[in-house]
């Protein structure tokens, strides 16, 4: 038998010869550890396949419909893409008291209320540590068929869920899990990515759902190497501050559905609670009679979020300005600070611009545009805009107002919320096919145009 040295980065799973302070991969700095593989140079044993299949004409491929298991808790469904699909593997990813041990154990209460089978493995804490969390959750502990077990090894737990034959299997977490034929220690990337392949192997072959929990980095990515997510099927991640009350759940990858939904849920003491209404929860705190306060609405997949966009511009007291931002694209509050500039004619050149979008949502939408550089103008100006104001448009490098797309949506949210007035492009107002007389809509065409209309709005209200 030789023994051999292999130093392996933590991050990203390359592997060296010799120790390097920094991975020539990923660029990360002191991320290899020394790992011993024995090898035999005998004839290696032949590893049996759990699942052999010939090769098929894809014409001749069957295609049955398989039913989504729902959860019974609908922003999960909705992120999920209609629910759990048999045989699916799903990542859950987020801060250390996010609420990913949380929402695990109340979808096993949920599944197991459905007369579903369910192996909850905690690596982390014993089974009467669980059932004390179960009960703080309400879960009902007298019915269903929810097994718990405390175990590490790789090699029981897959013995267990050969006994059991659950329907759905949580691993919490991943990073706790070892597999006895490795000799490296737990949390490495050879046993994740070990484990996380058989676990993948059994759920695809026996139609098994798996959800793994796992934990994440300084950098807020799943720690261990990114093959994980290349093999799970679902890759969720738990956004928001853990002191904070609201919680977003993103999927960052679906084999199976959108990624672009997301579920809000508000962290209690009975566990997480699904947030119906996000819009109104967003809007809840908004100040009154303040300037550089805006609200717009953007798309999250199919559903339109009210959030507020606020802005604070003051004189710089350094050598330069600073521009920082919350809940929106760095660059772009650049672009459209560089179009207020040129084409309004503020001097903004020495004052620091902070925005922010409050509810710690982070938006992407081009649709937000036009509420940033109209909540930039307020702050530096100093002058109100209307509270019952929903501002929609993208912004162009010549100052022009674009056409945002799902404009109904949008309008339809706002005015269930209340608002009045709607500052829109000129061209989503032509092709509008919906109006209404409860909401009043002004066209814009320029950005010129649209401060206009907000702060002589506000003037007329007073």
């Amino acid at each position: 038998m030789k023994t051999k040295t292999i130093f392996t980065c933590q991050n990203c799973g390359y592997q060296s010869a010799k120790w390097l302070g920094r991975c020539p991969d990923c660029n990360s700095w002191n991320s290899f550890v020394e790992e011993d593989y024995s090898v035999v140079f005998t004839k290696p044993k032949e590893r049996t396949a759990l699942y052999k299949e010939e090769p098929v004409l894809l014409k001749d491929v069957e295609i049955k419909e398989v039913d989504r298991v729902q959860t019974g808790i609908v922003e999960l469904d909705r992120v999920l893409g209609g629910g759990i699909v048999p045989g699916s593997v799903v990542l859950v990813g987020g801060d250390p008291g996010i609420g990913k041990s949380t929402i695990s154990l109340q979808i096993s209460n949920q599944l197991t209320k459905q007369n579903h089978t369910v192996l909850y493995v905690s690596g982390e804490e014993s089974v009467a540590q669980t059932k004390l969390r179960a009960r703080r959750l309400g879960s009902a502990l007298d019915k269903g068929h929810l097994y718990i077990v405390n175990q590490t090894d790789l090699s029981l737990i897959t013995e267990y869920i050969k006994k059991l034959k659950p329907e759905l299997v949580i691993i919490d977490s991943i990073q706790v899990i070892f597999e006895p034929s490795i000799s490296s220690s737990p949390g490495s990337v050879s046993q994740v990515r070990e484990c996380s392949g058989i676990l993948t192997q059994m759920a695809k072959t026996k139609g098994i759902s798996i959800f793994i929990i796992g934990h994440v980095t300084k950098e807020g990515m799943i720690a261990g190497p990114r093959v994980l997510e290349h093999i799970v099927d679902t890759v969720l991640y738990f956004e928001g501050d853990r002191f904070s009350t609201y919680r977003i759940l993103r999927a960052v990858k679906n084999r199976f559905g959108s990624t672009n939904e997301i579920g809000v849920f508000e962290m209690s003491s009975a566990g997480l609670k699904e947030v119906r209404n996000p819009s109104q929860i967003f809007l809840s705190e908004r100040p009154k009679d303040v300037s550089g306060s805006v609200v717009t609405s953007v798309l999250e997949g199919t559903r339109p979020l009210l959030v507020e966009i606020q802005a604070l511009v003051s004189k710089s007291g350094f050598g330069y300005a600073r521009r920082r931002s919350g809940g929106f694209d760095y660059n772009r509050l650049s672009l459209l600070v560089a179009v207020l500039e040129k084409r309004i004619g503020l001097a903004l050149e020495a004052e620091d611009i902070f925005v922010n979008v409050a509810g710690g949502i982070k938006i992407e939408d081009p649709a937000a545009d036009l509420a940033v550089a109209m909540a930039v103008n307020s702050a530096f100006r100093e002058e109100l805009v209307l509270e019952e104001t929903l501002v929609l448009g993208e912004i162009g490098l010549a100052g022009e107002i674009r056409s945002i797309s799902q404009a109904v949506l949008r309008i339809n949210e706002g005015e269930k919320l209340g608002f009045k007035h709607c500052i829109l492009p000129l061209n989503n107002y032509k092709n509008l096919e919906y109006k209404t007389n409860k909401i009043e809509m002004v066209p814009v065409t320029t950005l010129k145009q649209a401060l206009d209309v907000a702060s002589g709005q506000a003037a007329n209200k007073k």
